[in-house]
């Protein structure tokens, strides 16, 4: 059902109390180092509140289809899924030739025929198939549909291969009618197997970014319209209740033509789809001359959809982001480091309200679209690193996974708002407080730059709570270089290539979050310093309302 909070929430004020002092004073450390950052925030635990769904971790991204299928991959979800009770994951490569799909020329041995005796197989096994999805269920995880890639017997060019390490064939079928009837054939099998009642709760996208190189019809987005049509039809032909969209384009790119294409061919769609990163081209996506900054890119191009959206004929149109990160590509200093707390939560502030999901890319460096993984921390994508070592935006997304479903509104003091906070509160009153200190990455590229001696400026927070014990009891959880940072282990072992086997065990320790701290409030204040690209999870225990 499409979520009419998305169409109003972001541009609500928010409520958080607020007395920036954000005062950068020099010289409150060693001389000839780095200045703090002071600032003081007051929260309400009875403040007015917005529903907060935790539209950040209710779908992944990973590897292509087939990896789902080692136990390195299997082990690594269902340590996701216990930290952020994630419900979906997207894969690219379902149809690739890999899983073996389709095969018009399949032939097979009947035993209980003459030996000699071969017999024309149905073109269409889903072994592997079965295998994938009941692999997923039986952790509780269901899949996000990215119907992808064209098996090379379907392909009109069968040399039309992306360069992909596993190579996916990018190209149009041959053939509409034999694209038709493998999807309704998929489709129909999934049924058969798991349900209407499951399937109908499955989102299936067709393909995936079509208008970079991952598709090679020609002029590819009207191209890519034909095959959405086709499979949009294909689908609701065989139930209605099956839910379809697109167009899954790379760069926040299309959504509004897509629509509107949608709505004067009169074909179905159920959500919109599309993707973008921190590091993507700010010219193409927001026509800006002005460099972008890494936390804002995903906010503006989320927006710039979303306002697309509300001007299309379908305004309350369901919005997914079916990938963002903070990078697209691999730069240790970015996705391997702490710098992803700080990045995650502003994220997560800014696009409050305006998708519906929001799929991080990925959940596991089991991955291998540039090859086979070399070393732990190479800037991949997931968050957990290579041999089930925990990265820090692990432990960001357990830290965060912890907020409360309703958000607190903020009442800022003069026109400032707090850049650096989420409030929310629980069912029970229990208010869990994200609170970070942003600073840019250390270094940006593949080529890791190791933390300078003298960082940034750190941040002195003093929170001020009302509607709380005075000396209630928080508990704090910390990520930052000296907690939870596998990396920092890593630099002490001179980053090898090839870590022994004790050495990840080591790894794996180090990665682990931090114990939590247990303090007090002191006369309902709670003071805390940040470093720089640190990210702080609070949990107090509010007081019931007076009546």
């Amino acid at each position: 059902m499409p979520n009419p909070h998305r169409l109003h929430l972001a541009a609500a004020p928010l409520l958080l109390t607020t007395s920036l002092a954000l005062a950068q004073t020099a010289g409150t450390q060693t001389a000839g180092t780095r200045t703090t950052a002071q600032e003081t925030i007051t929260i309400d635990a009875h403040a007015a509140a917005t529903p907060f769904p935790h539209v950040w971790e209710q779908t992944f991204g990973s590897g292509r289809a087939i990896l789902s299928l080692r136990q390195s991959y299997r082990d690594d979800m269902r340590t996701v899924k216990q930290a952020t009770g994630f419900r979906a994951v997207r894969f690219h490569g379902i149809f690739h030739d890999e899983v073996g799909l389709f095969d018009p020329n399949a032939q097979y041995k009947d035993p209980g025929l003459a030996a000699t005796r071969i017999e024309q197989a149905s073109p269409y096994n889903f072994s592997y198939i079965d295998q994938i999805y009941d692999g997923l269920l039986d952790l509780g995880v269901r899949p996000f549909v990215e119907l992808s890639f064209m098996p090379k017997k379907m392909a009109s060019d069968p040399n039309a291969i992306h360069p992909f390490w596993y190579h996916p064939n990018v190209s149009p079928p041959k053939s509409y009618v034999e694209w038709d009837a493998m999807i309704t054939a998929f489709a129909q099998h999934l049924i058969d197997r798991y349900g209407i009642a499951e399937v109908s709760t499955w989102d299936f996208e067709v393909w995936n970014e079509p208008n970079l190189d991952f598709w090679g019809g020609r002029p590819n987005m009207p191209t890519y319209y034909e095959l959405y049509d086709h499979t949009a039809l294909a689908l609701k032909k065989v139930s209605s209740r099956l839910r379809v969209g697109g167009p899954s384009t790379a760069q926040a790119a299309f959504v509004g033509e897509f629509l509107a294409h949608c709505k004067t061919k009169n074909i179905p769609v159920d959500f919109t789809s599309s993707h973008v990163y921190g590091n993507d081209d700010y010219k193409k996506i927001l026509g800006s001359d002005t460099p972008i900054p890494r936390d804002r890119m995903v906010y503006l191009a989320v927006r710039k959809v979303h306002d697309e959206i509300i001007r299309s004929p379908f305004p309350h149109m369901p919005l997914f982001f079916s990938e963002y990160n903070a990078s697209y590509s691999n730069e240790p200093d970015v996705t391997d480091s702490v710098y992803m707390g700080p990045w995650l939560a502003n994220n997560i502030r800014l696009c409050d309200g305006l998708t519906e999901q929001m799929s991080y890319w990925t959940f596991s460096d089991v991955f291998e679209e540039q090859g086979v993984v070399r070393t732990p921390f190479y800037g991949g994508f997931g968050i957990i690193a290579e041999d089930g070592i925990h990265k820090p935006a692990f432990n960001a997304f357990s830290m965060l996974h912890q907020l409360g479903d309703q958000r607190l509104k903020l009442a800022p003091i003069g026109s400032a708002e707090p850049e650096d906070i989420l409030a929310t509160r629980s069912a029970d009153g229990t208010l869990a407080l994200a609170v970070w200190n942003y600073a840019a990455p250390f270094g940006e590229g593949a080529t890791y730059t190791p933390p300078p001696a003298n960082p940034g400026p750190t941040k002195d927070v003093t929170l001020h709570l009302t509607g709380v014990k005075p000396d209630a009891t928080v508990t704090v959880q910390r990520l930052d270089p000296d907690h939870g940072n596998a990396v920092k282990a890593f630099d002490r072992m001179g980053r090898p290539a090839t870590p022994s086997r004790q050495q990840i065990v080591d790894l794996r320790a180090a990665g682990l979050a931090a114990p939590p701290e247990t303090l007090h409030l002191s006369h309902g204040e709670l003071h805390l310093t940040l470093p720089p690209q640190a990210l702080v999870l609070l949990k107090v225990q509010s007081t019931p309302t007076a009546h």
